[in-house]
């Protein structure tokens, strides 16, 4: 075992664990986090930095399960949905907190050629592949590395996802690192590799509510998001191809709104989505660039929220489809537009849409995406 690097269990099995690495405390705890459909256990991990923020992270579909962030008064609130057990993400989960792939977002169809072979998925949202399929990287183990990085305390999750998996080509070899930074950021650092040329889009997950998880509707959020476009949609929230301003729709965040301000105008693009659930295409002065993407306020509480990005696009989603039968952490009911995602992203549905920014991830090529939800009060 190597002296340096040996993971050391201070407490009994079974039991929360504080860890050391040469001999010191690290900022990470874990403990078991119950059994998978298969029996296999799952554990979360819990990373703190020194301002007091707090992340709690599962190995089981890289779900945040907990996010803990100051208000201005300095008093701590999870503001993340989700469920306190495991059972709670294995019976139904709208995705909460967790790692998406192989594909984020809609494939149409459940197909898409490349290289002059047509592939077909797994389908789960209709005819169409929604978030990997009906087994996607949210309802799989991954293997798990707690270790203290530069920036702060850290999860590295890895997995393998085998060729053919969900109908997607490739053995594609999937690293996710998640940091808790000092200036209260949850840095996600995503890469992956394959053997055969294959599409990749991933994202993350989480219901955010910076009034507190469960703390009513988000509707008086005010949101800003740097993107002078979105990509409308069809009935089945598939983007048609267009790009289309967004200046004088109720798509145009470019100057501060509250969620709740347009939401239900008689748009036809806010009819087939329930509300906000599109993409924007970001402004980027280069390809790859790691900018900011969207500005949410909470006015009350004055929690704010940056979402910061390397990728072209960026979904926002206004829980439309909560409806008050899901009962989460603490006994909270999540009622309808309780929480709202900001998932970084390529655009839905680009094997299929040659115009879009590619997908392709080919051998000798390495797929990377970082992104940062940093907190800050106002």
């Amino acid at each position: 075992m190597n002296r340096y690097f040996a993971l050391v269990l201070i407490l009994t099995a079974g039991c929360c664990q504080c860890l050391t690495i040469k001999g010191k405390p690290m900022n990470i705890q874990q403990e078991p986090f119950g059994l998978t459909k298969d029996g296999k256990p799952a554990t979360v991990y819990t990373l703190r930095n020194a301002n007091g923020m707090e992340a709690k992270i599962t190995n089981y579909g890289g779900i945040v399960i907990s996010l803990k962030a100051p208000d201005r008064s300095g008093q701590y609130a999870d503001v993340v949905l989700g469920y306190d057990q495991l059972a709670g993400y294995l019976k139904a989960s709208p995705y909460f907190g967790c790692l998406v792939g192989r594909y984020a977002n809609r494939i149409a169809n459940g197909r898409f050629t490349l290289d002059g072979q047509t592939y077909w998925l797994a389908t789960n949202n209709g005819p169409h592949a929604l978030h990997g399929g009906v087994v996607g990287f949210d309802k799989v183990l991954w293997s798990a590395r707690p270790f203290e990085s530069a920036k702060g305390p850290a999860l590295e999750l890895t997995y393998l996802s085998k060729d053919g998996e969900e109908g997607y080509p490739g053995n594609l070899l999937v690293k996710a690192v998640y940091t808790l930074t000092a200036d209260n950021g949850l840095r996600l650092d995503y890469t992956a590799t394959t053997d055969k040329a294959t599409v990749v889009n991933l994202t993350q997950h989480s219901y955010f509510n910076l009034a507190g998880q469960g703390n009513g509707d988000i509707l008086g959020h005010v949101v800003v998001i740097h993107a002078d476009a979105f990509t409308p949609v069809d009935a089945t929230l598939i983007p048609t191809g267009e790009i289309r301003p967004v200046k004088g729709t109720p798509f145009d965040f470019t100057t501060p709104h509250t969620i709740g301000e347009r939401i239900n105008q008689p748009d036809e693009q806010l009819q087939f989505g329930r509300g906000y659930d599109h993409n924007w295409v970001l402004r980027k002065a280069f390809e790859k660039q790691l900018s900011l993407a969207a500005t949410v306020t909470e006015p009350k509480s004055g929690r704010v929220l940056e979402v910061w990005t390397t990728e072209p696009g960026l979904q926002f989603y206004t829980g439309n489809f909560l409806d008050g039968t899901i009962t989460g952490k603490g006994g909270k009911v999540y009622q309808h537009r309780y929480a709202f995602c900001m998932e970084p992203q390529h655009y839905p549905d680009s094997p299929n849409k040659p115009l879009f920014p590619s997908v392709v991830l080919r051998p000798g090529d390495t797929y990377t995406h970082t992104m940062i939800y940093r907190f800050s009060v106002k």
